[in-house]
């Protein structure tokens, strides 16, 4: 082995300034996931804790050393318990990038490009354009390499055919099942009324409500495309990777549709549209 330099009694190497490096990017990654919300703050309530410990301990303080020892002792499992959401926040987004989870690399198989090549894009378009004429608020979300099941269980299963009527009828205000996403997998309607999770990214502008926050939500954790009509301004906006892309045309909205879903490199006529928010 090849030492670049030494430090008093430690030789340092190219394998040493990987691994500083590798836990640098892991601990900024952690701390980019904490911040801002109250998971942060047990993590900091936890780290005090030990250090108490660290210091009665070294203290001697034997009935305080014995008694904080025992709670330092279940310390991975309640961290485990009290940090839940954020894990499994944290293995979706290693999950994501990986490999496997790209839609690319099933597409040279026969029966993905036949269920890719059914899905119709007019229905969305023609609904969405109709649902922002009349400032009706909607949520439809496009699985791709994942079908959603966890969130598609939160709603009510539908599993119907898509029609621009059916969309509106969902969405319609007077419906039971406006409140919340349309889940689309394949080229069918899978659920309704689906809960998704709200993205706790504080550089989200004030002016976007809770469906633009609940669509940088999902497309954080997982490939899928999420498709948002505003109830308060009628703009239509498509979501990727916790990116939005705002007052799109019928036209515009098209072409964004065929190049996340398809992978296609049509442009715009006209490029109206807006990349307002980039995921932290």
């Amino acid at each position: 082995m090849i030492f670049l330099f030494s430090i008093g009694f430690l030789e340092i190497g190219w394998i040493e300034i990987i691994d500083i490096l590798l836990v640098t990017v892991l601990l900024y990654q952690l701390y980019k996931l904490l911040t801002g919300s109250v998971a942060l703050k047990i993590f900091l309530g936890l780290l005090s804790i030990y250090l108490l410990y660290l210091v009665v301990r070294a203290a001697g303080m034997e009935l305080l050393t014995i008694i904080l020892g025992q709670f330092m002792g279940v310390g991975v499992l309640a961290a485990i318990i009290l940090f839940q959401p954020e894990i499994r926040r944290f293995l979706l987004l290693i999950g994501k990038t990986t490999a496997f989870n790209n839609d690319r690399f099933f597409r040279s198989f026969p029966w993905r490009r036949e269920q890719s090549d059914k899905l119709s894009l007019t229905p969305f378009i023609e609904a969405s354009k109709s649902l922002a004429g009349k400032n009706t608020g909607a949520l439809i979300v496009f699985a791709k390499s994942s079908e959603l099941k966890y969130y598609a269980e939160s709603g009510d299963l539908i599993d119907a055919v898509i029609s621009k009527r059916l969309l509106m009828s969902i969405f319609n205000k007077n419906s039971p099942l406006h409140d919340g996403a349309v889940i689309i997998s394949g080229s069918r309607i899978k659920a309704a009324r689906c809960i998704l999770p709200v993205s706790e990214n504080q550089e989200i502008p004030a002016s976007m409500g809770l469906r633009h926050r609940a669509a940088i939500g999902l497309t954080e954790i997982t490939d899928s495309v999420v498709l948002v009509v505003s109830e308060e301004t009628g703009q239509i906006a498509l979501v990727r990777n916790g990116e939005v892309y705002r007052n799109l045309s019928s036209a515009d909205l098209r072409v964004k549709l065929n190049q996340f879903l398809f992978d296609t490199d049509q442009k715009p006529a006209a490029a109206v549209s807006e990349k307002s928010v980039s995921a932290a």
